[in-house]
């Protein structure tokens, strides 16, 4: 049936009348697109004629559906088929009548686009190419037919590049001998076909191309528009095969720079094209260029403002009021040329100048003292687009200055914050002229770069606020400005007004507040949003404090009240506006409630309402939150019982925010106005908190808790409260503690809810107790309780113990020495947790009373048990923390005289020395000489726990007393054995904690000496100086920054295979091989991670990828995944130099995600292998969001891959939705 329907189309598409034809080619279309169309040899041989036939219709639109046509057709028929039409098409292209020329131009491109099978494809280049270069070459072809065949080539070359290796030479002597041609179009399109090719060329033969091409450009004879094509060539082929252009850099970087100083007057486009085959270097070469970089930056300078046309003759500084008058003359008389193209190098040179700030960290400082100045000066650029690149261009100098400083404090005068300080008066300046510009475009502009200012510098506009109002106040209220100006204008006077003291603004408050309330009343919702969370702001800086001294913030009270109130009421508006006008109204309320009395009871039940719809009522609940902490104690009597009940019932809601953000407002309104709430309502609260305890989600536990806490706190609270407390919370809280999970901010909120249970006194002391140490029973269907639980058990008991008093204390104090007299064998978990508790209770209260309780402790290392003897070491430490001049001897004279049990004591003795470190105590004279002398003998301990209890304590001994320790432990970096240097260097990286101590300054001049031990001959002692190296780099980035550059080379020499590392042993049976470097490769990877977030401008991305981490994406398992974290922080922060290696990053990233574990795998190595897959994709996915990461062909074939493989696909797509 479906052929004899065909064959009626196919008698009407070669009728007379043209409206038949196109019906009948329509017709077939919707055939062919139909997926169950197949077609019997015979018909498509007529089908393919037929189509053919029709390109030549005479009718434009007939012929226009035939090329449709095409497309399903290369899908349904065979090879032989679509090869016989590409020949007929290139014939009609190469010889057929000019009108017909076009659209087989058309339809070659379609079958092309179309094809998806490799053998179609290898059939069709076979039959096409050789053609197609006879249209590009052949003499007598006519320009336009040039054309058309370069063309077709360059989307032949970029889809199938690399299947026509063999065609490669001819290919590109064809297409370099048209770089001489006459006609400009054809030498245009030559350059993107031979680009088109380059990126699957072989090196040699990209070699080739590239030595053709500087070979024309050093002809000093050719004519400039050949020289202007070859440079053309040069940036196309750059972007096309990135980093693989770097060897070729010394010849063509040199000739470059001399046509940019050397070409005519006139020729602009010579130097547009050199500026940006430059740029292409700069960011695709980044390793190659270095050394060209600073005349780079010199011609960038001269170039950003080369304007040989135009002569600035205004005055620069006189920038006075007196300057608006004249603007509307001045444009009259303004220097216009159509001609002028100087423009384009300009922005040539911006661009260039950008490449050079995000490519290069390491040359902020130099950037600063150059570059700096001249951008600012060229701010006044006169043609509009090329400001907004000079606009550009600065604003990723600041981010890249704060890139590179994150965290660290502007101190020295050479570090690019304290440079850019020095600027902002400059940058203020010319800003502001900005400002007071006609064009919308410049504004904008403007404010972007005033608003990545704040956000790198926060605090630096505090002098010029006044400078700056009038620039706002016009971009605000001007009749002129549009929406997108007034965000921007708006967006950074939130910034400003968040980042500075609020004393600053008091002269201006009047001249600011009006055209941004003026705002808040404006009709576009983005507007509207943006002047609300302005006036949150606003509302701070109005009344900083309550007692609002030095400032009368009265007369804005009323007008921010009603301009939020209108935005309040009113219901028909976006979400975002009503979300703002909530938490704006709740900080109004809180801010002004003693001047809004009047007001509060039509303003408090409109919040109320909002907490009722489910679009807005977190915004609400947050809003309450704010004004119950207020310190002005607001009456809420008029909404507060619905409030609270409303509250109860969210924490019902399955929406975790909601419930998260409804008990801290509970909280804060229990502790404000608990003694209005009817207590009642608090045993519902207490029924719907015990829901919320578990280890599943610690957060939500720890507020729970804390919730609870200050309803037991309230000194109403009735006898009921205490009871549900107990029914409902405390078997909850019994459950939790078990849990091994609970830590930080849960395990304390747990410790003080068992302190106000005592306190509230409605619970037996003695019962809790119980209960709390039956906890730790282990229980037939769970088996034993988890280390970390018995800890959590220890100190809940040691705060109920203190909570309860001393004679309740040291009862249970008599009652845990007693278990630990008893015999030991039978009850082991039981003293496990006495010990725990007897040390958490000494840590907080002194036991010297309990006589001889240091000797029932030590009784306990003699225990077969390896848990008891850690948790004996434990307490002794701790009980000696709450006694120092009594039990820190007895520990020191036991360690000399004790030497099995020397382990456990130095562990008792690193909890003293820990815990005094941290308390900033201080030790008396005579046990610090005992002290490190006993430490100094264990250095050279063969075992390593030791080793590394040692080197702990004397760490922290240093923070206490540093000018004795420092100058100690730098002797010992010489000394003769191997195991004493590596101890003295993780010592110091002990000694580095986040908090500024007064070590600091005493080890900054000694700090080489240790960490150049990164080049002993032992590996324990390197893998130490890796360690504390990675420690600086994280606690006090600034006490390294000037040893990097010697460090560096030497760490990333840390993380290379070493072979002499590598040993085999044998075991009989078989071999096994033993790399004893892998934890210093590990640990090396891993200190560089840590120096990309601190020390950015340090460490060179270029010379680092390769050869050390493509290397190290090639190692074990360990050494992989820190590789995979530093490729995707790469990829984030210094892209250029990524994609500029691309290529050679693809190779060990396929492998890893390939790679299938042994038939026999056990389960540990299987999800280890799945674990490794995962971080290998996420860092592919990293990868993939760099924008011109298709121009790596070895790339777009990973992620073709990755894409057409189910298993890794899913996991892929899961990974990038992270």
């Amino acid at each position: 049936m479906a052929n004899l329907a065909m064959t009626g189309i196919l008698e009407k598409m070669t009728g007379k009348d043209k409206d038949y034809r196109y019906m009948a080619t329509s017709d077939l279309l919707n055939e062919l697109n139909k997926d169950s169309f197949k077609a019997d040899a015979d018909l498509e041989i007529k089908l393919s004629n037929i189509i053919i036939q029709q390109l030549d219709d005479v009718a434009g639109d007939v012929s226009g559906l035939a090329v449709k046509c095409l497309a399903p057709l290369v899908k349904k028929v065979s090879e032989a088929r679509v090869v016989e039409m590409t020949n007929k098409l290139c014939d009609k292209l190469l010889n057929g009548k000019d009108q017909h020329r076009d659209i087989a131009s058309i339809a070659l491109k379609t079958i092309v686009a179309e094809i998806v099978t490799q053998s179609l494809a290898q059939s069709i280049l076979h039959s096409i190419l050789p053609q197609l270069i006879k249209g590009i070459t052949g003499p007598g072809t006519s320009t336009e037919i040039k054309c058309e065949c370069l063309d077709i080539l360059c989307d032949v070359l970029h889809k199938f590049g690399n299947l026509m290796a063999t065609d490669h030479e001819q290919l590109l002597g064809a297409l370099l001998s048209q770089l001489s041609s006459n006609q400009a179009s054809v030498r245009k399109k030559t350059v993107s076909c031979i680009a088109s090719l380059a990126s699957s060329l072989s090196d040699d033969l990209l070699a080739k191309a590239t030595v053709e091409v500087v070979h024309n450009l050093r002809n000093k004879g050719a004519k400039s528009e050949m020289t202007r094509t070859n440079i053309q060539m040069i940036g196309a082929l750059s972007r096309a095969v990135g980093y693989r252009f770097g060897p070729h850099l010394t010849d063509t970087v040199p000739v470059l720079i001399n046509y940019c100083t050397s070409a005519s007057e006139n020729d602009e486009e010579l130097r547009e094209y050199s500026l940006q085959a430059l740029e292409s270097f700069l960011l695709r070469c980044p390793r190659d260029i270095s050394s060209y970089c600073d005349e780079i930056l010199h011609l960038n300078l001269e170039y950003l403002s080369y304007d040989p046309n135009f002569t600035d003759n205004m005055e620069e500084d006189t920038d006075d009021e007196s300057h608006e008058e004249e603007e509307d003359d001045e444009s009259a008389n303004e220097y216009t040329d159509d001609e002028d193209v100087s423009w384009k190098v300009r922005r040539a040179a911006a661009k260039c100048l950008a490449a050079l700030i995000v490519s290069r960290p390491e040359m902020l400082a130099k950037l600063y003292e150059e570059a700096c100045p001249k951008l600012i000066d060229r701010f006044k650029e006169r043609e509009e687009n090329v400001k907004m690149d000079v606009f550009n261009t600065f604003i990723e100098l600041l981010r890249q200055t704060g890139n590179v400083t994150k965290g660290q404090a502007d101190i020295n005068e050479l570090s690019p914050r304290w440079l850019l300080k020095q600027e902002v008066p400059k940058i203020v300046k010319s800003i502001n002229r900005q400002l007071r510009e006609k064009s919308i475009k410049t504004k904008v502009g403007a404010f972007s770069v005033l608003k990545e200012l704040v956000v790198v510098l926060p605090d630096c506009l505090a002098d010029h606020i006044g400078s700056l109002i009038p620039g706002i106040e016009k971009a605000l209220s001007d009749k002129s400005s549009t929406s997108n100006l007034k965000i921007e204008a708006l967006i950074f006077t939130r910034l400003v007004l968040a980042s500075h003291s609020p004393s600053v603004f008091h002269p201006y408050i009047k001249a600011l507040s009006s055209p941004v309330l003026s705002a808040v009343g404006e009709r576009y919702y983005k507007v509207t949003a943006e002047a609300l969370r302005v006036c949150g702001e606003l509302v701070r800086v109005v009344r900083p404090n309550i007692e609002g001294v030095g400032f009368d913030f009265k007369p804005y009270v009323h007008p921010i009240y009603n301009a939020i109130m209108s935005r309040l009421t009113n219901q028909d508006q976006d979400q975002e506006v009503k979300e703002c006008a909530i938490s704006c109204m709740g900080l109004v309320v809180s801010t002004f409630g003693d001047n809004l009395k009047a007001e509060l009871p039509a303003c408090l039940p409109v919040l109320v309402d909002r907490m009722g719809n489910e679009i807005t009522r977190l915004t609400a609940v947050k809003a309450f939150a704010v004004i119950a902490a207020s310190r002005l104690q607001i009456d809420l009597s008029c909404v507060l019982e619905q409030v609270i009940t409303e509250l109860t019932a969210f924490l019902r809601k399955a929406n975790r925010a909601l419930r998260q953000a409804t008990l801290g407002t509970l909280n804060s309104l229990i502790v404000a106005y608990g003694d209005k709430i009817d207590s009642s309502a608090y045993e519902v609260i207490i029924v719907e908190l015990s829901t919320l305890i578990s280890d599943s989600d610690l957060h939500m536990t720890a507020l729970a808790l804390e919730l609870c806490c200050t309803l037991m706190a309230d000194r109403r609270s009735s006898p009921v409260v205490g009871l549900a407390v107990r029914n409902k919370v405390l078997p909850q809280a019994l459950a939790l503690i078990k849990s091994s999970l609970l830590q930080g901010q849960a395990l304390s909120a747990l410790q003080k809810f068992f302190a106000a249970l005592v306190y509230s006194a409605n619970t037996s002391f003695d019962a809790l107790l119980d209960s709390l140490l039956s906890s730790a029973k282990p229980s037939p269907q769970s088996g034993g309780v988890a280390k970390q639980a018995l800890h959590s058990i220890a100190q809940c008991v040691a705060v109920l113990c203190l909570a309860a008093g001393d004679q309740k204390c040291s009862s249970t104090v008599k009652m845990l020495t007693e278990i630990l007299k008893a015999d030991t064998v039978t009850n082991s978990a039981k003293q496990h947790l006495s010990l725990l508790c007897l040390g958490e209770i000494g840590r907080r209260k002194d036991l010297s009373s309990h006589t001889h309780i240091e000797n029932i402790v030590i009784e306990s290392f003699q225990s077969p048990f390896e848990e008891i003897k850690s948790a004996a070491s434990y307490a002794l430490g701790n009980i000696a923390v709450g006694n120092l001049s009594k039990y820190l001897p007895f520990i020191l004279d036991q360690i000399d005289n004790q030497q099995k049990k020397q382990y456990l004591l130095l562990h008792s003795l690193k909890e003293v020395i820990v815990r005094q470190s941290v308390d900033k105590a201080e030790f008396q004279d005579s046990s610090v000489e005992k002290i490190l002398k006993l430490l100094f003998n264990h250095c050279e301990s063969e075992e390593e726990g030791v080793r590394n209890v040692v080197a702990e304590c004397l760490g922290k001994v240093a923070l206490i007393e540093p000018a004795k320790l420092v100058p100690a432990l730098k002797v010992r970096t010489t000394s003769p054995a191997a195991f004493t240097r590596a101890t003295v260097v993780i010592a110091v990286k002990y000694s580095v904690v986040e908090r500024p101590e007064k070590i600091d300054e005493i080890i900054y001049p000694e700090i080489s000496s240790f960490l150049m031990l990164i080049k002993d001959h032992d590996r324990h002692v390197r893998r130490a100086a890796v360690l504390a190296l990675s420690t600086f780099a994280h606690n006090k980035p600034n006490l390294i920054k000037a040893l990097l550059p010697e460090l560096l080379p030497l760490l990333y020499d840390q993380t290379m295979v070493k072979k002499d590392l590598i040993r085999i042993v044998d075991l009989g049976p078989f071999k096994h091989t033993v790399d004893d470097g892998l934890e210093l490769r590990k640990a090396a990877f891993e200190c560089v991670d840590t120096l990309l977030d601190s020390c950015l401008d340090q460490v060179n991305p270029s010379s680092f990828i390769v050869p050390y981490l493509q290397s190290g994406l090639d190692d074990h398992y360990d050494v992989k995944m820190p590789c995979h974290l530093i490729l995707s922080k790469l990829a984030d922060k210094c892209p250029s130099a990524v994609l500029a290696v691309l290529d050679s990053l693809v190779d060990p990233l396929q492998k890893t995600i390939n790679f299938k574990p042994k038939q026999d795998a056990v389960k540990q190595e299987v999800d280890r292998n799945e674990d490794m897959i995962r971080s290998a994709l996420r860092a592919i996915a990293s990868l993939n969001r760099i924008s011109g990461g298709d121009c790596s062909h070895k790339f777009k074939n990973l992620m073709n891959e990755i894409s057409k493989s189910p298993a890794l696909w899913e996991k892929y797509y899961s990974i990038r939705n992270e």
